[in-house]
């Protein structure tokens, strides 16, 4: 197997900072194509959302929208790359850091979905991590049949030199949650049944005041089935199996690592694999990003209601979320802006936070509200 804890080398740098501005395509089909019931129902069932717009196709008939639409952030299961390109640095270990979103409209049951991919940038970041570290930054465009831009997303993500990291371990000082207590538990479900969609009843852009707080979520503790569990719903980087596994392999030698029993595996392992988790530096397998930015996406269509609209979500993933961590989903209204005399801007601080204390995620989304008639 190729070694596993790969270098930054001066080629390979001139070689991926050639291509930064052109149109990126993969050899590996998209997971998804079409806004199709299940995938909406697989999407939200692993990402916890309950919301009836997405679920309940007699409700939905009767909202604005006349049917089924889908979570926003589901179009992350429509690109391979929706959450940055990082191509090139063969062997370089790569996570993802955070998206800047941007919707036009609703995503609706029916729509072909064509995601058009161009790598932006790659930026030298000083690391407290590893070794060497690089942003690298794609813009993704997702297109429906007739060519309309339904949503964009500015993604990216860090590469690490993997051995640098393993041999600085930043993150050894975080430690791995403690056994959850039954009472624990049972203060956790009761929270999971307090959670409510504002559904029909309308959240006027009027009737929000700064400084007013979005009703917390909490996702979790984690565990590898939260994991499987979200996989299902986008369908991964490199999750194939028998002879497709080893295509790939073949086609990409550095993708593999070596676990236990000297078996390949895709670096997607990290997030169900604790000792393949250690071996980039991180004390426990952890969380895709893309989930969590999705949790307070849906903490956000949670509050909105029927009648709001997502705009805009900017999410910076700023440490693991590791197997067994609890989440809070917390938001905060900062700004409104008067759109017009139908409807108004809100913007909202966001932050996702662990049982420690520790900020995990944070940014700022735009809601669109409706405005009470005069």
């Amino acid at each position: 197997m190729p070694e596993a804890h790969g270098r930054v080398t001066k080629e390979e740098l001139a070689r991926i900072r050639a291509r930064i501005g052109q149109k990126v395509t993969i050899d590996e089909p998209p997971y998804l194509t079409e806004v199709t019931r299940d995938s909406i129902r697989h999407w939200a069932l692993a990402t916890g959302d309950r919301n009836p717009l997405f679920l309940d196709e007699a409700y939905a008939r009767e909202s604005r929208y006349g049917g089924l639409i889908a979570p926003p952030c589901q179009l992350y299961a429509f690109s391979q790359i929706s959450i940055g390109y990082r191509g090139g640095l063969p062997g370089v270990h790569s996570f993802f850091a955070g998206s800047r979103w941007r919707w036009h409209e609703a995503v609706r049951l029916g729509q072909r979905i064509t995601p058009e991919v161009t790598f932006k940038d790659l930026v030298e970041l000083k690391s407290r991590f590893g070794g060497r570290m690089f942003k690298q930054i794609s813009l993704i465009r997702f297109l429906t049949d007739d060519g309309r831009e339904l949503a964009q997303a500015e993604s990216w993500g860090m590469r690490v030199e993997r051995a640098a990291a393993k041999e600085k371990g930043k993150y050894k000082p975080l430690l791995p949650a403690q056994p959850y207590t039954q009472r624990q538990l049972d203060d956790i479900s009761q929270r999971y049944s307090q959670e409510q969609c504002r559904g029909k009843e309308p959240l006027f852009f009027d009737d929000v005041k700064i400084g007013e707080l979005v009703p917390e979520i909490i996702r979790g503790p984690y565990t590898a089935t939260i994991a499987v569990a979200f996989e299902q719903g986008w369908g991964g980087l490199f999750i194939k199996a028998h002879s497709y596994w080893f295509d790939y392999l073949r086609r990409h030698p550095a993708a593999g690592i070596s676990n236990a029993y000297n078996v390949p595996e895709p670096p997607e392992a990290v997030h169900w694999d604790s000792s393949m988790a250690r071996n980039v530096g991180v004390p426990e397998a952890y969380d895709y990003g893309p989930e969590r930015i999705s949790w307070l996406a849906t903490m956000l269509t949670n509050w909105i209601g029927d009648d709001g609209f997502l705009s805009e979500l900017d999410c910076e993933v700023r440490r693991f979320n590791l197997v067994g961590d609890l989440t809070y989903c917390r938001g905060k209204a900062i700004s409104k802006h008067e759109q017009d005399g139908t409807s108004g801007k809100v913007k909202v601080e966001l932050e996702a936070v662990d049982q420690r204390g520790e900020t995990t995620a944070s940014g700022t989304a735009t809601v669109t509200l409706p405005r009470r008639r005069r």
